[in-house]
Formats: structure tokens, C-alpha cells, sequence
């Protein structure tokens, strides 16, 4: 019976995640996200107001192996998200097939977690009085593969669909950097070139998803296992850049909107980075 009843609920509620999705205060103000938030541990720092009558796109880097800080930031309030950001709703998007888990799709979208359709993005960024923050990992299941600890390879040069979103709604784009994001767990050696990464190449291709072969410590010893490893991740999140409002953007407005946010992100990981351990040297590599 409860089955049954389940698969009507789910039936009745199936468009869900692509409008809106369906936030809960209360379990975003879980104490386990404050254990989590303390574990590695993971803070978050403003460098700028959001505006509450605005809405904003924002592209978050790099993924990681599991976008831990995204997930921690900016799906529950275990760093006080709602407190740094007063007035503003925070979205993170995730790939369309988890919402199909039953049970599993109800608890993703209690954080705030909606499909990462065209269809989701229009249906936040229309909504009228502003406040929401609608974030992307823009370089996805494919950055996964480039997570290990010391590496900033970020997949963006030819991701521009949130550029030409952020144009059409006239949406603010928030470029934000999650130093130590790729620290916490190690990965097999997967090279371009290697066996291991036209396997993995292959799987990403054929089903839009990726495999990253990842290990950290175990949960009574530090030397194998699948627990994270306890390394701090600072997500930072830098200041909006204004977008105005082109239904129906050029090309060349594309271009040029996406080469301010490519510097941007660089201008902001250089600004932070020797405070969070990154070698003076080492600048970002967009791929």
C-alpha cells in the first residue's frame, strides 16, 4: 500500500524538479550539516552583497570528485548560507536522472537541488521580486575527472549555455572558487592518454556520466578508504557581475560576456589564493 501510494505521489509530483524543486528549512538546518561543515572543516566568504531584488547565475569551480563544498554551502545551512546571504534563495543544479531515485529525489530537493534542464534554469530565473541565486558546476561530471589534491584545471572554455541564460533573464553572474575542493579525496592515475581516461571518456559519452576512480581514508585508519579526508574547503564567493537583460543574445554577446567571466574567476583565484595555501606560481588552467 504504502508503494502504491507512493507511486501516485510520485506520478502527481514528477515535474517538480524542473519548477523550482522543493526547499525545506528545517532539513537545511540539520545539525548533521554543522558536523559536516566541521569535519574538513569548510566556510564560506562573501567579498560582496547580493542584492535580494536580483537574480543570479552563478558558476561555481572547480566540481571536485563529489562537489562537497557546493553541496555543504550552498544546500544547507551548515556554514549559515541564509545568514551570509540575507533575502536569498539558493539553488544548486544536478543532473536530471537523480530525480528520477524515488525517496531520493524528495530528500535532494529539500536542499535545494533542481534538474539541470534549460527548462529548471527559466522557470527560477523568471520568477518575479528576485532573491534567487540559481548555482552551476559548470564544469560538471567531465571536471571530476581532473579532481585530485594541487590541481586547477577548470572545464570552461567552451561552456557558455549559463553565459547565454544569464543574458536572456538578464540574470547577475556570480563567478565563485572553492579552494581545497579537489583535496579531499585522491584518484587513480587517469592522464590524457592513458587507458583509464579514453575508458572513462568512453562511459562519459555514452551516458553523461562520469566514473572517477577516487579513494581517501578509511573511517579507523588514514591510509585507504572512501571517507573524505579532513582537509579544509573555502568557497569563495566573489562580486556579481551585472548583466543586462538580451532576449536573444548574439554569439559576439556570448563571447564577450564569457571572456569577462573567464577573467573574473581568474582575477578572483588570484586574489585569494595565497591565503588558502596555493603556490604564488600556480594559476588556473582553463581547458
Amino acid at each position: 500500500m504504502i508503494s502504491i501510494l507512493y507511486a501516485i505521489w510520485w506520478y502527481l509530483d514528477r515535474d517538480r524538479p524542473w519548477q523550482g524543486g522543493r526547499q525545506s528549512a528545517f532539513l537545511r538546518h540539520w545539525t548533521i550539516w554543522k558536523y559536516t561543515k566541521d569535519y574538513f572543516p569548510i566556510s564560506l566568504v562573501k567579498t560582496a552583497e547580493l542584492d535580494p531584488s536580483r537574480n543570479y547565475i552563478a558558476g561555481f569551480h572547480p566540481h571536485g570528485v563529489l562537489a562537497t563544498g557546493a553541496f555543504t554551502n550552498l544546500c544547507t545551512e551548515g556554514t549559515g548560507f541564509s545568514s551570509v546571504f540575507p533575502g536569498i534563495r539558493s539553488h544548486l543544479m544536478l543532473m536530471h536522472w537523480c530525480f528520477w531515485a524515488p525517496v531520493y529525489r524528495d530528500y535532494i530537493m529539500t536542499g535545494g537541488l533542481v534538474s539541470s534542464d534549460k527548462e529548471s534554469a527559466d522557470h527560477i530565473l523568471s520568477r518575479k521580486g528576485g532573491g534567487n541565486l540559481l548555482s552551476i558546476v559548470v564544469g560538471g561530471v567531465q571536471e571530476a575527472l581532473n579532481a585530485r589534491p594541487g590541481a586547477f584545471k577548470l572545464v570552461l572554455r567552451n561552456r557558455k549555455g549559463f553565459i547565454r541564460l544569464a543574458l536572456t533573464h538578464g540574470a547577475d553572474l556570480v563567478p565563485i572558487f572553492s579552494f581545497g575542493e579537489n583535496d579531499i579525496y585522491d584518484q587513480v592515475e587517469n592522464s590524457p592518454g592513458s587507458w583509464l581516461r579514453w575508458f572513462q571518456n568512453r562511459i562519459l559519452k555514452s551516458i553523461r556520466c562520469s566514473i572517477p576512480l577516487f579513494y581517501g581514508r578509511g573511517v579507523f585508519q588514514y591510509s585507504l578508504g572512501l571517507m573524505p579526508y579532513r582537509r579544509p574547503i573555502t568557497t569563495v564567493v566573489g562580486k556579481p557581475i551585472e548583466v543586462q537583460k538580451t532576449p536573444h543574445p548574439s554569439q559576439e554577446e556570448v563571447d564577450r560576456l564569457h571572456q569577462r567571466y573567464v577573467k573574473e574567476l581568474e582575477n578572483l583565484f588570484e586574489a585569494h589564493k595565497l591565503k588558502y595555501n596555493v603556490p604564488r606560481d600556480q594559476h588556473l588552467e582553463i581547458c
